[in-house]
């Protein structure tokens, strides 16, 4: 049998009696990072041959996971979490279903289903982003589409990354609360909140997962206001009439020359 096992993402003592027990059953390990797979396996004693798995390499894995999995069972494990999720494994999820090859998978350790929990955002629905695209235009078409759901957001982010994507969710998204949630399980757990148009303070450091509440949940108090007082608000704040205008219209949803005729006195 080939299994899909879930691994801690921070405290290796999540890791299930199950778990443990398939991987001290597998004839071979597949793994994202040989290296760091390698603590876990010794933390618990289990000594296995390791073999890569990882994102340049799936077809190829599968072919090999495929053929180990003629003489014994078959583990495939990522460096944290569940593969195929954010991670490694997906490919070879396909190359098994088109080759007509059983698998079934050993849960375990979630990092988005955590850090929802500790941010006490909305939990009853919710939408997984993982990773926005790296290339501009389909990152641009994603954020386009996530605006508009009403449920709760959740994204995986980059520490070099979090200052570039928080300023691309407001000016997709306008204001809307946020947490950012890191060293899920470990001594430094952290869950901040934030407001997207103020940005996550301090250092960025570690793997993120970012959460952020849906555009049914937005309660702005400036779109209570008529068009001309909130652009009036803004301007108050320092904005010129031209940015106030446009900032106010993408946060009432309307129409910017509509906005702009309601404030030619300001």
């Amino acid at each position: 049998m080939i299994y899909f096992v879930a691994t801690p993402i921070g405290n290796l003592k999540d890791i299930t009696l199950r778990a443990l027990e398939v991987l001290r059953g597998a004839s071979v390990v597949f793994c994202e990072d040989t290296r760091h797979s390698l603590k876990l396996l010794n933390a618990y004693g289990i000594k296995k041959p390791l073999m890569s798995c990882h994102k340049f390499n799936e077809k190829e894995a599968a072919e090999k996971i495929i053929a180990a999995a003629q003489k014994g069972d078959v583990a495939i494990i990522s460096d944290a979490g569940m593969p195929a999720v954010s991670d490694p494994g997906n490919g070879v999820c396909r190359a098994l279903k088109e080759a007509g090859e059983q698998y079934t998978v050993i849960p375990g350790a979630n990092a988005a289903l955590s850090a929802l929990v500790l941010s006490a955002f909305d939990s009853s629905r919710f939408a997984f982003a993982g990773f926005l695209p790296d290339k501009g235009a389909a990152r641009k078409r994603a954020l386009e589409e996530l605006k508009t759901y009403a449920c709760t957001l959740i994204f995986h982010v980059a520490p070099q990354d979090m200052d570039k994507t928080v300023k691309e969710l407001f000016a997709a998204f306008g204001e809307r609360r946020a947490c950012a949630v890191r060293e899920i399980t470990k001594i430094h757990e952290e869950a901040a909140p934030f407001l997207l148009s103020e940005g996550l303070k301090g250092e960025k450091r570690g793997e993120y997962v970012l959460i952020v509440e849906g555009c049914g949940e937005v309660k702005n108090p400036l779109a209570e206001l008529s068009a001309r007082e909130h652009v009036s608000r803004l301007m108050a704040e320092g904005l010129d009439k031209k940015t106030a205008v446009k900032r106010a219209a993408k946060e009432r949803g309307e129409d910017r020359q509509s906005v702009y005729m309601e404030t030619l006195d300001l």
